[in-house]
Order: C-alpha cells, then sequence, then structure tokens
C-alpha cells in the first residue's frame, strides 16, 4: 500500500465516528401522550404541567365564587349566567410564553362557556370593539373608554355585564445554581356598571436544578433541612 492510499484510508477511519455521531445528535422522534399520561414538565421554564393545574383552579374558584350571584345587571328582573367578556391574558412573568398565551386564553374561555354561570362573548367580537374604539385592553379602566367599548359591544347585539382579565406572574427564589420560581395566575373580574371589583388565583411552586456529567441532581427545593 503506498503512501497516499494509506492516508485516505487513515482519513476515512477517523472521520467516520465524528460523523455518526453528528447524525445521532441530529436525530429527533415524536409520540403521542395519551390523555392517562402525565404533562411533561418543562426543564427551563413552565409548561403543560405548570399553566393547565394553573387554570384549573383558578377558573374553578372564580366559578365557585359567583355561582350563587346569577341576577345579571344588564336585564333587570331575569335570571342567567351573567355576559362576561374575557379581554385577554396579561404576562408579567420572567418568562416568554409564546403559543402558550393563546392556548391559556381558549382553555380559559372554553371553562367559562361550558359553565352555567357565565356566557362569555366572542373573541371575535372582543376584537372588533377594541379596533372600533381604537382601544388597549389595559386602557377599558378608565371610566369613558370602559363606556366606549361597553357600547361598541352592544352595537354588535353583544351586552356585556363583566369585564375578565387573566393575569400570570411569577416571583423567583435563587439557592446558587438552583432555583425555586412560584407561578401565579389571577383571574380579575369587573362589573361595568358598578365598578365592583373581584379576584381569584392559583399557585405553583416549581425548582429548577443544573445536571452534573449528564445526571440529574437529586435535588428538592422543599426539602427542610
Amino acid at each position: 500500500m503506498d503512501r497516499r492510499h494509506f492516508l485516505q484510508r487513515a482519513c476515512s477511519i477517523a472521520v467516520a465516528p465524528v460523523l455518526a455521531a453528528l447524525g445521532c445528535r441530529g436525530h429527533q422522534v415524536g409520540h403521542i401522550v395519551s390523555d392517562e399520561q402525565a404533562d411533561m414538565v418543562g426543564s427551563h421554564s413552565a409548561g403543560a404541567a405548570t399553566f393547565n393545574p394553573l387554570v384549573d383552579e383558578a377558573v374553578a374558584k372564580l366559578l365557585a365564587r359567583q355561582s350563587p350571584h346569577l341576577q345579571p345587571a344588564t336585564f333587570a328582573g331575569s335570571v342567567g349566567p351573567k355576559r362576561i367578556c374575557f379581554v385577554g391574558v396579561e404576562n408579567f412573568s420572567a418568562e416568554e410564553i409564546g403559543d402558550f398565551k393563546a392556548q391559556l386564553y381558549e382553555q380559559i374561555d372554553s371553562m367559562l362557556l361550558q359553565s352555567p354561570v357565565f356566557e362569555p362573548i366572542s373573541q371575535r367580537f372582543i376584537d372588533a370593539g377594541l379596533y372600533q374604539t381604537r382601544l388597549r385592553p389595559d386602557a377599558l379602566f378608565i371610566p369613558e373608554n370602559m363606556r366606549m367599548f361597553t357600547a361598541a359591544l352592544e352595537q354588535q347585539g353583544q351586552p356585556v355585564d363583566y369585564l375578565l382579565y387573566a393575569k400570570l406572574t411569577s416571583g423567583t427564589t435563587q439557592n446558587n445554581h438552583s432555583y425555586q420560581r412560584d407561578y401565579l395566575l389571577s383571574l380579575e373580574l369587573i362589573d361595568v356598571h358598578t365598578g365592583h371589583y373581584d379576584k381569584e388565583s392559583a399557585k405553583i411552586r416549581k425548582g429548577y436544578h443544573p445536571t452534573h456529567l449528564g445526571k440529574w441532581q437529586n435535588y428538592n427545593p422543599f426539602k427542610k433541612p
């Protein structure tokens, strides 16, 4: 074997493991998670395992608190579900929640729609009312703006009794390289006729910690020393 052939063969033998490793590193698969399986827990930020219980608990508390009062202000003398305008989800947490923002809105809106307590107004009417009045959701707390917005909805045949805001916040506690993050989902309900304010919330604590040599640390942020 001459020198040129020897060098070519040596290079191919040396490069083959590298190419194989790169091929394995780029490989990804997916699978369907059934309803019986637990949600995945995000390693760096909140995810389904955090948001789903927050929505379930906060909405359940709000419905339980409001169910004894089924007298809507719009139709005096009648009893029935309250016409509610779910304005949107505000994210004040330390994380970007991406596509979860729209999903949180849909989850909350669906739960309200299935309950006998509230009768939600379609988001399409809400968006049209905001566009017509050129108002931001956070500007509706000004009385004049609230009157303009509710009047725009009434013109669309959508009278409203309450405004609802969902607000996501977080608080972070650092412990060296590990940290705990407390997620709080608050539902703020405002009576557009009286200005009466009500609120319910749910909280979940989650611990994050680094890995060493590819293995998870045996770490529990809630364990007492």
